[in-house]
């Protein structure tokens, strides 16, 4: 395992460990104070996290540990093809590394029960390196360090992401020069990334119920 650069280990070492359950706080941080008329209103605009329509189904991811820099986190809103608005906690970093990446979905055929597609990489050595990295999630789970945080500024204004990603203005966000968490665990929606390199790329298909976690 590769180890972090300079600026994330100190900033390990100057900042306290958080044990923080990302499950609850994930769920605070979408947008519930946006009433249903503002919900309609960012659809038609295709104001929406995701630059793409989402499928039905959530997949998950695992990490040994992700290293990023340029966090930002804030409530927001994707669709399915049936136009449904999903709520989803945005994770964006604008530059990570992944070791011990796993990503992992079900999908029920008829006939012939589940399948699960998984796939890992950066298991070798090699972290997986991504570059404007965005997640919109349901869940996460880990321990997690910052460096710089602010919490609780508003969505409509952060500015240490990647480029673009921000919320809705006067709801909650949050920021941080540095992210690493250890033992991560993800339930998401989408992901999207401008660059995306998996170094000892594994993806298979089997029968039954394989999962990250």
């Amino acid at each position: 395992m590769d180890t972090a650069s300079p600026d994330v280990a100190d900033a390990s070492a100057r900042t306290p460990e958080s044990h923080t359950s990302w499950k609850r706080f994930a769920l605070f941080s979408v947008p519930a104070g946006v009433a249903v008329g503002g919900i309609l209103v960012a659809m038609a605009q295709g104001a929406l996290a995701a630059s793409f329509t989402v499928s039905g189904q959530e997949f998950k991811i695992s990490a040994d540990e992700l290293r990023g820099e340029g966090f930002v986190q804030y409530g927001w809103l994707d669709q399915t093809v049936r136009e449904e608005a999903v709520p989803v906690a945005v994770a964006g970093i604008e530059s990570a590394e992944i070791d011990g990446l796993c990503q992992s979905v079900l999908t029920e055929f008829p006939l012939i029960g589940t399948i699960s597609l998984e796939l890992t990489a950066g298991d070798q050595g090699t972290p997986v390196q991504a570059e404007n990295l965005v997640i919109d999630m349901s869940q996460m789970d880990g321990n997690a360090e910052f460096e710089n945080i602010e919490i609780g500024r508003d969505a409509g204004t952060l500015d240490k992401g990647p480029s673009g990603a921000q919320g809705f203005n006067d709801l909650f966000g949050m920021q941080s020069d540095v992210i690493v968490v250890q033992d991560l665990e993800q339930t998401a929606r989408a992901a999207s990334a401008g660059t995306f390199r998996l170094s000892g790329l594994s993806l298979g298909l089997s029968l039954g119920e394989s999962e990250c976690f």
